[in-house]
């Protein structure tokens, strides 16, 4: 559940302007998660968030991107929130948790990979269009190896 909790968080705030812990625990508890102030401040702590100053002139939260390596994000999100990673020729399809899909694939697209035209994210699934066949299997290979840490 902490898992779930802590991706919803980094999709809540990369979605929303979320000025303080109030306002990410109410967020939290409409997305259906029963959860306590306290545990919203170690949630912050733990994923080292921090307060950045948006356009508008308020601070936010935001999640601390020099602090906090982008590879290492995703390889924890997608650890944590994939089931299977297939591929059909140029059709990859990623299942993930129930409601992940969306964060999972925001994650995808940020990475920018050679070879993949686009993709589509659903409530537990992603397909994922690439130029090639073997464009699909090294996609897939990749993203195996982000999920497991390995090089």
């Amino acid at each position: 559940m902490k898992t779930l909790r802590q991706t919803k968080i980094l999709e809540l705030i990369r979605n929303n302007s979320i000025e303080t812990q109030s306002d990410l625990l109410n967020m939290l508890r409409k997305e259906g998660f029963n959860v306590t102030q306290a545990t919203v401040s170690r949630d912050i702590k733990e994923m080292r968030l921090i307060k950045v100053l948006d356009s508008s002139g308020t601070y936010k939260y935001a999640y601390d991107t020099v602090g906090n390596n982008e590879e290492m994000s995703n390889s924890y999100l997608f650890a944590t929130a994939v089931i299977s990673i297939e591929y059909a020729h140029n059709l990859v399809v990623i299942k993930t948790g129930a409601g992940m899909a969306q964060a999972v694939c925001a994650a995808l697209d940020s990475i920018h990979r050679p070879g993949v035209m686009g993709s589509i994210a659903g409530d537990d699934t992603i397909f994922v269009a690439t130029r090639t066949d073997s464009s699909s299997a090294a996609l897939v290979a990749d993203l195996k190896k982000l999920i497991t840490g390995s090089n």
